[in-house]
Parts: structure tokens; sequence; C-alpha cells
């Protein structure tokens, strides 16, 4: 017998072997290729009752998607040109736009996990794990140069800077700067890569917000692991104040010609055009009022943070995504913050901010604030040698506060304890 033969009668008795294993075997039901429940997403998915609550509670649907019917149409319209629509087939229809941001805009308000919000949008969570990032990155990438456009000329600067001295009181001020932990899942194989001084797992977002309580600048994405405030030093932002890119106006173009400042807490290092508060060891009187009135001008960035994390209940959750898609996220928000605020929306009513009275200086609380919804501040930064010209700035400064910047209810919140 040849060699040809012999491979042939192997061939037909493994074959053969095969089929009466196949038959000896339990029955193997074949999967649908989609379940109904997906198929038939128009009929048992939520958006039947997103346009029952459009057409008769318009109370019910800006409860339920954040927003009113007018708001939602007008972001729609805005962002479908950047949305990838795929063609229908015979098998299933393809998710239209309006389901894909009105999935996202659930995903953000409340938090819930893909494998919950699929049986509610009748979406598959594979398909959402991609489906909102795009969306998100669809609302950024439409919004950011109209609704988070970073000022580019002196004009715009002073422009910026005149709104904290007609609203805070602080003269030259460029924004408040702040920093958060936002709550991940790690990536598999990261390690301690993600994981900040709380004792979770973190990507950090980093803000400059304006008198309006706008974000002018977000970078998102440093890990957790950078906790304190030299998260900063690797931003866009930082690199360019070092290398004086910012276009600042110059000290003949500021009031009382004091340096150009941008303002921060504890967590970030003292600079020639960056103020941070006085340690509260040896604290005297002059540097208590500088304080108290940095304080209240940054508090601007609290609000802002307070704010989307009140209305965005994702933030307060370990969000389940690739780090890259978290940033879209992210970055969705603070633009979608901006533009609900430009509209002028109930999103943005006053009571939702702290006010303050510039006849007594007393404060109205935001509302719903308390720890519950305030995300993780950056650690607390280890005290580093200054330069002597950081610290002439801030002496100016406190000395402006104390004499000719003086307001009247100052010393009045210090014997009450306010500062």
């Amino acid at each position: 017998m040849n060699i040809e033969k012999k491979r042939i009668i192997v061939i037909a008795t493994m074959y053969t072997y095969y089929r009466i294993l196949k038959k000896k075997g339990k029955k193997r039901y074949m999967r649908t290729w989609i379940k109904k429940w997906k198929k038939d997403r128009n009929l048992y998915g939520h958006m039947p009752l997103v346009h029952e609550l459009k057409e008769n509670y318009p109370n019910d649907y800006k409860n339920y998607l954040r927003m009113d019917s007018h708001t939602f149409d007008k972001l729609l319209t805005i962002i479908t040109p950047k949305i990838i629509i795929k063609q229908d087939t015979i098998l299933r229809h393809s998710i239209s736009p309006e389901e894909r941001l009105a999935a996202t805009l659930r995903f953000l308000a409340t938090g819930r996990s893909l494998q919950d919000l699929k049986f509610s949008t009748g979406i598959g969570a594979s398909t959402l794990c991609d489906l909102i990032p795009e969306t998100s990155r669809a609302i950024y990438e439409s919004f950011k140069d109209e609704y988070m456009k970073f000022p580019t000329s002196k004009e715009e600067w002073i422009d910026i800077a005149r709104g904290f001295e007609n609203k805070w009181q602080f003269i030259n001020c460029g924004g408040a700067l702040d920093g958060k932990h936002i709550r991940i899942v790690p990536p598999p194989h990261s390690g301690a890569q993600y994981y900040n001084y709380k004792n979770f797992y973190s990507i950090v977002l980093m803000a400059l917000v304006n008198s309006k309580y706008e974000f002018i600048f977000v970078d998102v994405g440093k890990n957790g692991r950078l906790s304190d405030g030299g998260v900063i030093e690797y931003t866009e932002f930082y690199r360019k104040l070092l290398k004086s890119e910012l276009n600042l106006p110059d000290e003949t173009e500021t009031k009382n010609n004091l340096p150009y400042v941008f303002l921060g807490d504890e967590a970030f290092s003292l600079g020639e055009h960056f103020l941070k508060p006085f340690p509260q060891k040896d604290l005297n009187y002059q540097k208590r009022i500088f304080n108290y009135r940095l304080s209240r001008a940054r508090n601007v960035s609290e609000n802002a943070f307070g704010q989307i994390a009140a209305k965005f209940r994702i933030l307060h959750t370990a969000i389940n995504m690739a780090p890259i898609k978290i940033i879209y996220v992210a970055l969705a928000i603070c633009t979608f913050h901006n533009f609900l605020i430009k509209l002028k929306t109930p999103y943005a009513k006053n009571f939702t901010f702290d006010n303050y009275c510039n006849t007594n200086g007393q404060v109205q609380m935001e509302d719903g604030r308390s720890e519950s919804v305030e995300l993780t501040s950056l650690q607390l930064r280890i005290p580093r040698n200054v330069t002597s010209l950081a610290k002439e700035v801030s002496e100016a400064y406190m000395n402006y506060f104390n004499g000719d910047g003086r307001i009247e209810f100052q010393d009045e919140m210090l014997r009450k304890g306010k500062a």
C-alpha cells in the first residue's frame, strides 16, 4: 500500500470517528444572531419613553436627560455631523444619533454600569462601550472651539481678569486652577500605575476656571499616582506659562502694575504668576486678609467641580473603560457644562453656585453642596523652595488687599471667623 492510500485511509478514519463522537455528544442549541429585545429596541428600549416624556411630561423629560427638549435638539443638531452613522441591514436597524446621545446622557447622568444600561437602551454593553466614548468625543470636538476656547490674546486675558475684578474683587486674575481624581477600573496589567494616595485607582482632571464658573482649560488623563500638585508640571498650560508663551498682559497693562496671576490652593507651587494661600502657621492679620480674598475668588473652581459632580453621577463611580475612552467622557462633561451655562439653562441658575453679596460679604452656598458630591482633591504638595520673586509677588498682593484694594466687609468676615 503506497503512502497516498494510507493518507486517505487515515483521513477517512478520523472523519468517521469525529461523526460518531458528534452523534454521542449533547445536542447543541444554536445561538440567535440578535436577541429579540435588542432587535426591537424601539419597542422594548427607552426611546418610546423619551418621546412620551418629551410630548407630555417636560419636567420628567428634563429630569431624565438633565435638559429640556429644546436643548437636547440643539445639542443633537450640533453633534450629528461628527457622529459616524452606520447603514441599516436586513437583520437590524443601525443606532441613530438620537439614540446615541440619549444613551450617553443617561450614562453620564446616572453612573449606571453598561451591563445595567443595556437593558433600558436595548443596546449591547460592548456596543455601548464604544458608542458612549464616540459620542462624548463628538460633543467635545463640536463644542471646544466655541464653548471652551483657551485665551490666546492679551485682550482675552484682560477680559477674564475684568470678570474676576467685577464679581470677586480680585484684580489681574486669569483663572482658578484645581485638580480632582476621577475613579476608574484599572486597565489589565497596569499594576499600581493609577493607584493614588486615597487608596483607589484614578486619573487626574486638571482645569482652569473663569469667574463665570466655565472651564477655559482642561487636562485629563494623567495617572492618579501623580497625586500631588506636581501633575500640573506635565500639562501644556504649565509648559507655556514657564516659557512665557501664554501672551499674558505685562505689568504696564495690569491694575496697580502687579503681575498677571492664576490662583490655586496648597497643592500647587508658588510662582511669579501663581498665587496660593500663606501657610496656616505664623499667620498675621494681613496674611489672613490675603488668604480670605484669594479663597473667595478661587472658590469658582470648587463650585465648577461641585456642579459637574452633582449633575453627572458617573464621576462618583469607578468608570470601567479604557483610559483613553474615559478622557473623552471627562472632556465631554466639561464642555457640556460650559454649553449649558452659556445657554443660561436651569442647570446654571444662580442658586446652583455660591453667591457673594458685594456689600456685606455674606455667602449663599450652592444648592446641594456637600461632601457626598465632592470629588477627591489632589494631595497637598510637599513644600519646596520658591524664588524670591514669587514671594515678592504674594506680598505685593497682600499689601494691595490690605491697602488700595481693601473691601468694606473683609475685616468683618475675619471677626466672624469666615476666614
